[in-house]
């Protein structure tokens, strides 16, 4: 009968741990997708603007960010709304007219933001206001 308990007690704790574990998974934070997606869109949106800084003829690229590796999410709060600060680095390929770039192990910072409705992220930027208080500026991240 002792067996059968200590088997019942066993069997009990590995139900809890793993339900424990899906439960963390659902409320860590985005996930790789919404990163990567995030970065690609901040990636995207930075070459834009040195492009016209730099008065270049606009170009569609294609950009494929790889090997993304989150070394930190810092849960934090964005206009009321659920957010993290999410730290590591990417490997990215930009397909340029005349040839292929890769660079690898180039350091990101992003701030996500959840939606109310929890299904989806948005890519929010700190910002100075115009009497200089800090404001986000945030961008919906589409699939």
């Amino acid at each position: 009968m002792k067996i059968g308990k200590s088997i019942l007690r066993v069997l009990v704790v590995i139900a809890l741990a793993l339900m424990l574990t899906a439960c963390g998974g659902m409320g860590g934070g985005p996930g790789q997708q919404w990163v990567e997606r995030a970065i690609a869109l901040q990636l995207s949106q930075t070459q834009q603007i040195l492009s016209q800084q730099l008065r270049l003829p606009s170009q569609p690229q294609t950009i494929q960010i790889n090997r993304v590796v989150i070394t930190e999410k810092t849960p934090l709060t964005i206009d009321d709304l659920q957010g993290y600060r999410v730290r590591g680095t990417y490997d990215y390929t930009i397909q340029l007219p005349s040839r292929k770039v890769t660079q690898q192990q180039n350091p990101f910072e992003v701030y996500l933001q959840r939606q109310k409705e929890g299904k989806t992220w948005r890519l929010a930027k700190p910002q100075t206001g115009e009497e200089g208080q800090p404001i986000w500026v945030t961008q919906r991240i589409t699939f």
